[in-house]
Order: structure tokens, then C-alpha cells, then sequence
């Protein structure tokens, strides 16, 4: 008897079958992949009311519930883009055991799901967080093959030489690989304490700290400025959230090559933001803002910054424009 052979069904065939279930919740934020697939295991999802499997895919139409509580898994009909300015010692996670503060906390509810978060930032670091209510452009954003540039305002603990920034521009070797720094500036100050601008073009635990490290370098204090096309604006303080206009939505959606559907209208009482947490005293609301240090000195994470590839005009604070200094670059 001969036997019979059976192909794998084609890619094309697959695709018309729909995306893994555990891949589409994941994608926009209901949780990790791993952490989908314990809840699918424990019978906790349904589809079209009937107990999920493991490997199932969705189609346009599913309907999908978690503990009997239904989820907005698809698309949403208008892209929404939130610019948060994350604070040190909040975490992004929306749920922890030891009650610590959350970067959603601050948010406000979204017209329906969740606001997914795209990349993170550990709790000891500070600056630009996006969150957007499309899965699909937070996944595009965060993938290292779209080759989005992340950039951070570092300062440096330690003797950084030329050797040093030459071996970091180049490439070293880290526990999970080989890894870069696609730009590195120097801010033009001296001393112990020296800040930089770097950019990286993935988003890997702890990297830019990971990447000073290696050089026996430590830094002391982190902060994202600029994530694709969009720089942390003036006008934004710590714990505040601000909406991108349709035009900041659809030059960052073109990085990943991802069409923008219709906006939708704009509310009159939609707010331009949302402050938290009591009012810092005036003697150290610029400390907790990032425009000086505790001594009272201009922070030069504030200076105008540069890229090889975006000249831009200054992001400082009113009180350092006087007195702002060229950067020179380091290749």
C-alpha cells in the first residue's frame, strides 16, 4: 500500500485562515504571548462563545472573551497616538504585586480596548513613552526590522575617552549579542558627570545602559527625548499626556509604512492633557521636571541635540536658550 503524502498548507493558505490567537491578543497588549497561552490552557478565552485551543486563529468577525468579558481585539477605526512624559520610579506594566505606580495610571481611558505601550522604560528611567490604540502600528514601531531610531539624553558616571565612544559607535558584544550605538553626541560639558545623546535603532532591555556598562562606565541618569518622528514636546511635564494631530499620527504611521485610516473628530473638551499627584513645590518642580539638578544647575539633558539624519531646533527650557553651547559629534 502506498502511502499518501500531505503538504503543509502554503503561507497564502495560512494567512486566509487568520493570525494565531495568542499573537493577535499579545499584539495589542492583553498580555504577553507566554501569559495568552496560560489563559488559553486554562480555558479563560472564548470564541464565538465556545472554549478557545491552543494554535486557533481569528477571523474578521470573532468574537473573543476573557472570564466572560468581551475583547476589542480588532483594529480600531482612527489611530490614536498618546506622547506620555514618563517620570523615574513608574513602572509599564499595568498590573504589580508590590503596588508601585504605573505609567497607565496617568492616561485616560481610551474609546474602546486598551492603550498599548510602544517599548518600555525601566523604572529608574525617565522621558517620551508612546501609546497608541493600534496594535498593529505598535508592533511595526517596535519591531527591530522597521529600524526606528529611539533617542535618550544620558549622563555618564565615569572617564569616557575616545577609545571608549569609538568602541560603542563600533559594536561590542552583549550577553544577548552583538549591539550599537547608531549616533553618539557629546554635549560639549566636561567633569566626572557628562551627558551624550545617543541613538539606537531596536529596543532591548536595559541597552543603552547595558551598552556604557561594557566600557565600565555607569549611568546615572536616563532619558528618551525622541522615538521616530516624535520629540518629547517643550510644553509637557512629568506625569502629563498630550494627543498627536492626525499629521504626527500619519508621518510616524508612513516610518513603518502603514496607511491611516479617517480621523476621527476631535472633541472640543478632549484635553491637551492630564496632570496627577499633587503640585511639586516651586522649589522642586524644575528638579522633578529634568531642567535642573538638585544643585539648582541647567540640565544639559534639555540642550539642543543633533542626529546624522534630523537637524532640529532647540528643546530647552526658556532659562538655558541663553546661554545654549554647540554640540560636537563623535564618530
Amino acid at each position: 500500500m502506498t502511502e499518501t503524502q500531505i503538504s503543509p498548507p502554503s503561507k497564502k493558505a495560512e494567512h486566509s485562515q487568520g493570525e494565531r490567537l495568542h499573537k493577535v491578543l499579545a499584539r495589542c497588549g492583553f498580555g504577553s504571548r507566554r501569559e495568552i497561552e496560560g489563559w488559553i490552557e486554562q480555558g479563560r478565552v472564548q470564541v464565538n462563545g465556545k472554549v478557545a485551543a491552543q494554535g486557533m486563529c481569528l477571523q474578521a468577525r470573532d468574537q473573543v472573551r476573557l472570564d466572560g468579558r468581551p475583547l476589542a481585539w480588532q483594529e480600531p477605526d482612527s489611530i490614536r497616538v498618546l506622547a506620555y512624559n514618563k517620570p523615574e520610579g513608574e513602572i509599564c506594566s499595568h498590573r504589580d504585586p508590590q503596588g508601585r505606580a504605573s505609567v497607565f495610571d496617568a492616561l485616560p481611558p481610551p474609546d474602546a480596548g486598551r492603550w498599548v505601550a510602544v517599548g518600555r522604560l525601566d523604572i529608574n528611567s525617565a522621558g517620551l513613552l508612546l501609546f497608541t490604540n493600534s496594535g498593529e502600528l505598535a508592533n511595526r514601531l517596535m519591531h527591530p526590522s522597521g529600524q526606528i531610531e529611539r533617542e535618550y539624553a544620558v549622563r555618564v558616571f565615569g572617564e569616557v575617552t575616545e577609545e571608549k565612544v569609538r568602541a560603542l559607535f563600533d559594536g561590542v558584544e552583549l550577553e544577548d549579542g552583538p549591539a550599537r550605538f547608531h549616533d553618539i553626541v557629546d554635549t560639549g560639558n566636561a567633569g566626572i558627570n557628562r551627558w551624550f545623546h545617543v541613538c539606537l535603532l531596536e529596543g532591548r532591555h536595559r541597552e543603552v545602559r547595558r551598552l556604557w556598562e561594557s566600557q565600565g562606565l555607569r549611568v546615572s541618569r536616563l532619558k528618551r527625548v525622541r522615538y521616530g518622528s516624535v520629540i518629547i514636546p517643550d510644553r509637557l511635564r512629568q506625569g502629563d499626556w498630550s494627543e498627536l494631530d492626525t499629521a504626527q499620527v500619519t508621518a510616524l504611521a508612513q516610518l513603518v509604512g502603514l496607511e491611516v485610516p479617517a480621523a476621527r473628530p476631535q472633541s472640543a473638551a478632549t484635553p491637551a492633557g492630564v496632570r496627577r499627584g499633587r503640585r511639586p513645590a516651586s522649589s522642586d518642580r524644575a528638579v522633578r521636571a529634568g531642567r535642573t539638578d538638585p544643585a539648582g544647575r541647567t540640565d544639559p539633558a534639555s540642550r539642543t541635540h543633533r542626529t546624522r539624519r534630523t537637524a532640529r531646533t532647540a528643546r530647552t527650557d526658556r532659562t538655558d536658550r541663553a546661554a545654549r553651547k554647540p554640540v560636537s559629534r563623535r564618530r
